[in-house]
């Protein structure tokens, strides 16, 4: 009974991943990862149906899925956020205690690719010629491991901040990188911190709409 109501909040009452997309997509910071001691605490309280033992993996957790997921299915945001529903269900139904934060995560990466091979099995079922087209192909299972994703993220965030003129690239690797308050860069440019806040929002979206295209050109190539 436990697990089912978790269950329920899991569908219902987490953020939206398009709001916790981790650094390369979105403003936030995530949570630093739990000492090892700490997992299984939290595993063996998460396979008890513990709320605040869920509540406390998805702040440590959920960005960390989402960016692996956002690259497993190659920048298509909308199978990313449908997939990382998915791989939470499954954690929600199968928790069990982990002893290491390493055997933890393989786990949940294991949980979001298969999450994330339902999600294109069901977008193969829309469309004429691309259902006919994918239909006649095996399903694909991304080969690519959590820290490969990561370093090809962080990789493409790279290239894109190197593509962005020199104020606009200082701007964002202050806030962002060197963590200064927006507060501080408002009076060093000269604007009020709302008009600053606008501009690294703008910022963000630019990079987000870049690294995803580079993610669909990079599966496509």
């Amino acid at each position: 009974m436990a697990r089912i109501g978790v269950e329920l909040r899991v569908t219902q009452g987490c953020p939206s991943a398009a709001d916790s997309a981790g650094p390369a997509l979105d403003a936030r910071q995530p949570a630093p990862l739990l000492a090892e001691g700490e997992i299984a605490r939290l595993t063996a309280q998460m396979a008890a149906g513990n709320e605040a033992a869920y509540r406390q993996f998805f702040e440590h957790y959920y960005q960390r899925l989402h960016r692996y997921l956002i690259v497993v299915c190659a920048g298509q945001e909308d199978m990313a956020r449908d997939a990382l529903q998915g791989a939470l269900l499954r954690v929600a139904r199968h928790a069990r205690r982990f002893d290491s934060e390493e055997a933890f995560w393989q786990w949940l990466a294991v949980l979001a690719r298969s999450a994330a091979r339902d999600e294109q099995r069901k977008q193969r079922r829309y469309g004429s010629f691309l259902e006919r087209f994918f239909r006649a192909r095996p399903p694909e299972e991304s080969a690519v491991s959590p820290a490969q994703a990561e370093s090809q993220l962080e990789t493409l965030l790279a290239a894109q901040l190197a593509l962005l003129p020199p104020e606009d690239r200082a701007l964002v690797e202050a806030k962002y990188l060197a963590g200064q308050p927006v507060k501080a860069l408002a009076q060093a440019a000269g604007t009020t911190e709302k008009a600053l806040e606008s501009r690294l929002g703008r910022l963000r979206q630019k990079l987000k709409t870049a690294l995803l295209a580079a993610l669909k050109h990079e599966k496509d190539a």
